[in-house]
């Protein structure tokens, strides 16, 4: 799944590429791409045709445009395999491409997803501390790049939490933006073991660990996010180059770049945690 700094360049390109123009219409063509948005594909067609795009908005991993009329919002689910190009109306159509927004300009703005999981919604916009967010996204906490973050509240927030730390890192009511990639990779920056209990973590312990989640996502974006295959582009489908940078996440057996210890993966969640078995050491059994 994408996470924050993935979805952070998609939007960027969508704030360049589809920002201030105006959509002429909307075709959908896999009923899938809009079930989330509940009236049906001819009316997300309908209501969209004839808006500018006043913005391309983020929260963690939350993507979404607004329009100049303010009143709704187009929230964008990526899933496992959603992109948002810009292409020419008359580039070849992916083999994906299940929603189609031609804009004034000529070009479109394509959504191609070959699994299926993603979509369009329009929601209405609901105001959450001090910000205008989409309905399905009033619950989402700030993410550690967004400039109104409270590190100190976030600390406060995890400690209260019964929870292996790597369970807490990923609720995304507490922290957002952070999935199983930048959650292994944060950890081993702080030399933290994904069992950890949150609430038995220092303040000091956690605002670190706040700090290497800031700095791994910075970094990833920086580098175009990472890609692991070519589902994983930006709105020119360029694929991100942070995979190369990873200190643990797929590297099992591989040594540890601090300490050369072979890095080692457990099952965690459905899916799998990677971490040094040397610079991050187990808690012991409660």
């Amino acid at each position: 799944m994408p996470e924050l700094p993935e979805v952070e360049v998609v939007r960027r390109g969508l704030a360049e590429f589809v920002v201030g123009r105006t959509i002429e219409s909307v075709i959908v063509t896999h009923p899938r791409s809009v079930r989330r948005h509940l009236e049906g594909a001819a009316d997300l067609a309908a209501r969209m045709a004839g808006q500018r795009v006043a913005a391309a908005e983020r929260r963690g991993k939350y993507l979404w445009l607004t329009f100049d009329d303010g009143d709704d919002a187009l929230v964008v689910h990526l899933g496992m395999s959603g992109q948002m190009l810009v292409q020419p109306a008359d580039a070849p159509l992916e083999k994906h491409a299940h929603i189609q927004a031609t804009l004034h300009d000529g070009t479109q703005l394509r959504f191609v997803d070959q699994r299926t999981f993603g979509g369009w919604a329009l929601a209405p916009l609901v105001e959450v501390d001090g910000t205008l967010v989409p309905e399905p996204v009033a619950h989402i906490a700030r993410d550690p790049l967004d400039p109104r973050f409270d590190r100190e509240a976030a600390v406060a927030a995890i400690r209260a939490k019964q929870s292996e730390i790597k369970r807490v890192l990923l609720d995304q009511s507490v922290i957002s933006g952070v999935g199983n990639i930048y959650a292994d990779e944060s950890l081993w920056r702080a030399r933290l073991h994904g069992n950890r209990l949150a609430s038995g973590l220092t303040r000091p312990a956690l605002r670190a660990l706040l700090d290497a989640v800031t700095a791994v996502m910075s970094e990833a974006l920086a580098e175009g996010g990472t890609s692991f295959d070519a589902l994983y582009v930006n709105v020119n489908g360029e694929s991100g180059y942070f995979e190369r940078a990873l200190a643990v996440y797929g590297r099992e057996d591989e040594p540890c770049r601090r300490c050369g210890a072979p890095i080692v993966r457990e099952r965690f969640m459905n899916r799998s945690s990677y971490s040094c078995p040397r610079c991050q050491p187990k808690p012991r059994r409660r």
